[in-house]
């Protein structure tokens, strides 16, 4: 029961900050794409589909990191290798973070970019917005950001599992910079209860 609520509590967790997240990403796209280019706007789109695949990448490099190798690194006290430690460790709900939350929220967001760019196209190219050049351009450019999406988290993945030491130990860095120099702490260490003979 105890496991059940832990649970429930991580997935409202979740939910909360997904929630959350996508609101912020989705107002500051359309905030840059308002009043731009078509042009900037396609690097924008881009852009949210590049940080959907690194994030899958942090997160298939966490579940196919070994800890082993952060011990060897803590024990000669590496900056960064004990971050690099916990990330393994929670490994799965690095992952969720990464994959579900962090990638999900970029491929709703690069979809209804996509389709305010497609209306920047047409109306700029001077067509009207139910036309059929908007259907054709419509059809044309969500398969190129669908291919770019599929495409680049399957050579992420490969890319993942072969580099995941590295990847994950400098990720372990990054936290480190991060609490040192500004006191943001991402994670946290779980107290170990001691068990009763």
């Amino acid at each position: 029961m105890n496991l059940f609520h832990k649970s429930i509590r991580f997935s409202l967790g979740v939910a909360v900050i997904t929630f959350v997240l996508a609101a912020i990403f989705s107002i500051i796209s359309t905030m840059m794409l308002s009043g731009v280019k078509w042009g900037l706007g396609m690097f924008i789109v881009f852009l949210i589909v590049l940080v959907g695949i690194f994030f899958d990448i942090l997160g298939i490099a966490a579940t196919a990191a070994d800890e082993t190798p952060f011990h060897a690194m803590a024990s000669k006290k590496v900056r960064g290798a004990k971050h690099a430690i916990l990330i393994t460790r929670n490994a799965d709900r690095f992952a969720n973070f990464c994959n579900d939350v962090i990638g999900d929220i970029s491929g709703i967001i690069s979809g209804t970019a996509s389709a305010i760019v497609i209306i920047q196209i047409t109306i700029g190219f001077g067509y009207s917005e139910d036309s059929s050049f908007q259907n054709i351009i419509s059809v044309v450019f969500t398969s190129i950001v669908a291919a770019l999406t599929v495409g680049g988290k399957a050579f992420g993945k490969s890319f993942a599992i072969r580099y995941s030491t590295e990847i994950i130990f400098r990720v372990g860095q990054l936290l480190f910079q991060l609490e040192d120099k500004f006191k943001i702490k991402l994670l946290k260490a779980e107290k170990r209860r001691k068990v009763k003979r």
